[in-house]
């Protein structure tokens, strides 16, 4: 299991974008439109293979079956840090040996990427979040973390704050220093923060 991208929940793609930009300092860049779900994205680079992505609901989207993905459907608020995504070499093998419901394996695409990702039938995340939604590139994709160009921000920690992290800290076999769970008895639903050293300094996303 590898690190991927952090995913940025925004009612609007726009207000995602002005969250990011405002808070970071630089640009984003263009994603695109997932019609399986009903979404579309922007990106941005960070260091290490990893990206940023900020994720919305596409009001131009043609109808399509289900609920949507990352649980945007009942995302209300302000734009916050709402998922984290890895990477598996085995997506099949991943979910039949994760130690909570991860969903099925659907295949997606977007341009020249395709991937197959874990999905709840419900567009829930696995346990709101806090495991790690699972995905696979597919043979010869090379993924936005690697492609993206260097935006000058650097992934320096991401911390997932839930009541019972024991159970996940034994699971997680990533063993990436950046990521690191913290308890909290008070947190009905986990909390994320990203830390990030920018151009203009350290800052913090947090939800």
């Amino acid at each position: 299991m590898r690190f991927d991208h952090i995913a940025i929940a925004a009612e609007t793609l726009q207000a995602g974008v002005d969250y990011v930009e405002a808070a970071l300092g630089v640009s984003m860049g263009p994603g695109g439109k997932h019609a399986r779900f009903g979404t579309h994205n922007a990106l941005l680079g960070l260091d290490r293979g990893l990206y940023l992505e900020v994720i919305a609901p596409d009001p131009e989207a043609a109808p399509f079956e289900g609920p949507r993905w990352f649980g945007l459907d009942q995302f209300t608020g302000p734009p916050r840090p709402a998922n984290w995504i890895c990477a598996v070499p085995d997506l099949d093998r991943a979910i039949a040996e994760a130690p909570v419901p991860c969903g099925r394996a659907v295949a997606l695409e977007r341009g020249d990427l395709r991937w197959r990702m874990a999905v709840p039938e419900d567009g829930s995340m696995p346990l709101n979040g806090a495991w790690p939604t699972m995905i696979e590139w597919r043979p010869g994709m090379t993924p936005p973390g690697q492609s993206l160009p260097d935006s000058g921000v650097r992934l320096i920690g991401w911390e997932v704050t839930l009541q019972h992290p024991s159970r996940l800290a034994r699971s997680l076999p990533m063993g990436d220093p950046r990521v690191t769970l913290h308890k909290d008895r008070g947190a009905l639903v986990p909390r994320f923060t990203a830390r990030l050293e920018t151009p203009r300094g350290l800052v913090e996303l947090s939800s």
